[in-house]
């Protein structure tokens, strides 16, 4: 995951015609699984050579947030508890939570 993130940021970088990328935007879903400290660290392994090196991550994390498949209530569980607070059904749909994207990069000109 960490290299398609520089990968993806360089070709960017690349065609903005940048000479570094100073600071790269994320954001992650409560349920992607992701580890920030993972990610810095595989990050700044992987960067190094490349006009990522020295780029900062900054990370927003977005919530869970579900839908009823029943009563079409929208909220945010709390947590393990699924159940729809309108109706008590447990058929419900995740619309955020899952997110993992680069958001926006910020760069340096020649």
């Amino acid at each position: 995951m960490t290299q398609n993130i520089i990968e993806i940021v360089n070709r960017h970088a690349e065609q903005a015609g940048a000479s570094r990328v100073s600071r790269i935007h994320l954001v992650i879903g409560e349920l992607s699984s992701v580890v920030d400290d993972s990610v810095q660290f595989y990050f700044d392994y992987l960067s190094e050579e490349t006009l990522c090196a020295g780029a900062e991550l900054v990370f927003r994390r977005v919530d869970v947030k579900l839908v009823c498949g029943n009563c079409d209530e929208t909220w945010q569980p709390e947590g393990i508890e699924w159940r729809c607070p309108a109706c008590g059904e447990s058929q419900a749909r995740v619309t955020e939570g899952r997110e993992f994207y680069v958001d926006s990069i910020e760069v340096e000109d020649p």
